[in-house]
């Protein structure tokens, strides 16, 4: 992409001569910047990519079909209910410059592309592929008579008794449809009996029924017991619908599925009882506003014109399926015992140090240590809180939970650190969204155990992920600190790639004592010693070290910044990297999902490459790093450069202050993620993203895989 000379003019910015001043306004314009939900729909892209990609294994292009729909179905729930809500009203038009209806309309024609692809893949490639291996999914039609009458007394014993045919009638309004779950509507011409015939006022010729197939039935019903053949149990129940309603047929039945709003709505302001509050939005969020429509290809206009109509929906929030409703489901054939169509298991290593007879405490007093998951063991840290929970020195243990999960032993730990006496306090993020039940069950069980629970602040988000554990060391009180990027969920953890520092760093266990006063008693800070806090000072002192770059390069000083984020869609940030770019400092961007800003434009971005790392595992660590005239500076921690992250969640990015871990980031993370030439795809300047692949001659390298190298991960953490 190249600018007219009105374009250039209109970024407005002074004489390059003038080395003092280079400021830049950034217009609301598609020509800057990307639409965020865009943005992001182009990284489900990317996950579908790795589904179609033939050289992975059957099961693996399985789970990313599985996930790209699970992908799709939160973005409903959340950003295209939140861009319907807003048609008819007048709002701020998005920093890119399109109105709410200009976006629905685009995703609207980007997704059915990619569902269709996500079809074809599924329908034509990875099930048949699969059935030469063993794992069918076959018609009902297909099964000889013994396998029918088998499963047809499977359906009797097991399915119909908890089936309930719901019609619609005069006297049966249109039920409720609960989001998510999978139905079969059918039309029917029942026979009433003249005695129930002659007390109701009026009878239709047909009326629509709907089944509800309840979500804890096994979607995948195997053929016989232990058997790697299946069929799907709404066409199984559709076999045997006359069982339910002798007038219907099993050609007559239609999948549907609706998508609702669950992005609830608190008034924080006005809660008494944030826990309590929380429940009652949880019960509400069930009769959220239908956002979606999905139906089987089957289905009759007339029959989707029905249910259009009575979810008052409009046409465009429809989607015709040519395959299964709800791919999300196919995850439980993932998890079945076949290592040869799955990836080989990541090797796991434990750094020597936390192999010898020392104390974790012991340990870290000695070093800081810095640990990086999948490719470290969890275990790690929930080593350090039992440890903790066990020692009788220490005397206090201070957490911030986010999403933890619900067989974490995290929690259990705290428990019991609470019964032994020690002061332990949990902040639990109650608004950690699709987490809130799990998290509400955890603080319940966390107060009735007698730990001092709080839910953070009216008004923000507290996604750090802090821990803070003093021990009494002779007449010494020392603070302990794990400062990390992931969540302290060890399920994930095996998942996610994420970063942790353990240090007893003086200053830095100040500010996380304050920062755990200002959670719990909103005691003021305006700014902290070493620790990047959101939102007390953590957007200028990420915007400092681009400055700082800027002025170095129009210096001449070499100028250097890289950050690897989830996202990046602050403005404000973005206006930064311009400027820094087109003063001359080099950018590279790792960002694995949305990504606002318009790289290698000539005269605004030609200095700045994005690209983004999709893979077996999601790439969840946060890293910042500045070249600083020499003197580097590297942080990790919880938050993206999103305005959400800077001002409205509690935020905590730690600096890298030992050279060998700040090395470590630097050459061997960050290294490898710009050398990937596997998993790493290109942005490119029109928004469409190029897969970077191994020139001739050139080695493939996974960075993900390049991690389970043994000698990297922990020699960086040798006490040598």
């Amino acid at each position: 992409m190249t600018f007219t000379a009105r374009q250039i003019q209109s970024i407005e910015r002074h004489d390059a001569d003038d080395k003092s001043t280079f400021p830049l306004r950034l217009p609301r314009s598609s020509e800057f910047l990307f639409n965020r939900e865009l943005s992001l729909i182009e990284f489900f892209r990317r996950v579908l990519d790795e589904a179609l990609d033939r050289t992975q294994p059957l099961l693996e292009r399985l789970k990313f079909l599985s996930i790209f729909s699970s992908n799709l179905d939160e973005f409903f729930m959340i950003r295209v209910s939140g861009l319907k809500e807003e048609l008819g009203y007048e709002v701020e038009v998005s920093p890119d410059g399109m109105m709410p209806a200009e976006q629905l309309k685009e995703i609207r024609v980007r997704l059915l592309e990619m569902i269709d692809v996500q079809m074809r893949c599924l329908r034509e490639d990875v099930l048949p592929k699969l059935a030469k291996h063993g794992i069918e999914i076959v018609s009902y039609d297909s099964l000889a008579d013994k396998e029918r009458q088998s499963l047809r007394e499977y359906f009797k014993s097991k399915i119909y008794p908890i089936l309930t045919p719901q019609a619609v009638d005069p006297s049966h309004p249109f039920p409720y449809i609960s989001g998510s779950s999978l139905n079969l509507g059918l039309m029917v011409k029942p026979k009433v009996n003249r005695r129930v015939a002659r007390a109701l006022y009026k009878i239709h010729d047909t009326i629509f029924m709907r089944i509800k197939i309840p979500p804890f039935a096994k979607r995948f019903v195997p053929v016989k017991k232990d058997s790697t053949k299946f069929v799907l149990i709404e066409e199984l129940i559709a076999a045997n619908v006359q069982l339910l309603v002798p007038e219907a047929k099993p050609e007559a039945c239609h999948l549907f599925r609706i998508t609702r709003d669950a992005d609830i709505e608190l008034r924080e302001a006005e809660a008494e009882d944030l826990l309590e509050m929380m429940e009652q939005n949880l019960r509400q969020r069930r009769f959220g506003d239908a956002v979606r429509l999905e139906v089987s290809k089957t289905m009759p206009d007339k029959m989707i014109n029905y249910l259009t109509e009575s979810l008052e929906l409009i046409n465009e929030d429809v989607y015709v399926i040519d395959g299964p409703i709800t791919v999300k489901d196919f995850m439980d054939l993932y998890k079945l015992n076949r290592p040869d169509l799955k990836d080989k298991p990541l090797r796991v290593h434990r750094a020597p140090i936390f192999n010898s007879d020392k104390s974790v405490f012991d340990i870290i007093k000695h070093q800081d240590v810095l640990l990086h998951h999948p490719y470290m063991p969890y275990s790690i840290v929930t080593d350090f809180i039992r440890e903790a929970t066990e020692d009788p020195d220490v005397l206090a243990i201070k957490m911030c939970l986010y999403r933890t999960g619900a067989d974490s032993p995290i929690p259990p730990l705290l428990i019991e650190a609470s019964e032994r006496g020690k002061q332990v306090t949990v902040l639990i993020e109650l608004k950690a969204r699709f987490d809130e039940e799990n998290n509400i069950e955890w603080a319940k069980r966390l107060e009735r155990a007698g730990v001092h629970v709080i839910y953070g602040l009216l008004g923000l988000k507290t996604h750090c992920k802090t821990t803070l554990i003093v021990r009494r060391e002779g007449d010494v009180l020392r603070r302990y600190m794990h400062l990390a990027t992931g969540n302290y969920n060890p399920e994930t953890s095996a998942v996610y790639t994420d970063l942790g520092l353990l240090t007893v760093d003086e200053e830095i266990g100040a500010d996380a004592t304050e920062l755990f006063n200002f959670l719990t008693a909103y005691s003021e800070r305006d700014d902290f010693r070493k620790l990047l806090v959101a939102p007390i000072n953590l957007r200028e002192r990420m915007l400092e070290p681009i400055g700082r770059e800027t002025a170095n390069a129009r210096e001449g000083k070499p100028a250097r910044i890289i950050a690897k984020v989830n996202r990046l869609a602050d403005t404000e940030i973005i206006r930064a990297l311009y400027e820094a770019s087109q003063a001359g400092a080099k950018i590279d961007l790792i960002a694995r999902g949305i990504c606002m800003l318009r790289p290698n434009v000539p005269l605004l971005s030609e200095n700045i490459n994005v690209r983004s790392i999709v893979g077996r595992l999601l790439e969840h660590s946060r890293i910042y790093y500045f070249a600083n005239d020499g003197a580097e500076e590297v942080y990790i921690g919880s938050s993206d450069w999103m305005p959400r992250n800077l001002d409205r969640r509690v935020e905590v990015i730690t600096p890298i202050q030992d050279f060998r871990l700040k090395q470590y980031l630097k050459d061997e993370v960050l290294g490898a993620y710009l050398s990937d030439n596997v998993k790493a795809r290109q942005l490119m300047p029109d928004g469409s993203y190029k897969r970077i692949s191994a020139v001739d001659g050139e080695t493939p390298f996974n960075s993900q895989l390049a991690f389970q190298n043994y000698s990297n991960v922990v020699r960086f953490n040798s006490n040598e």
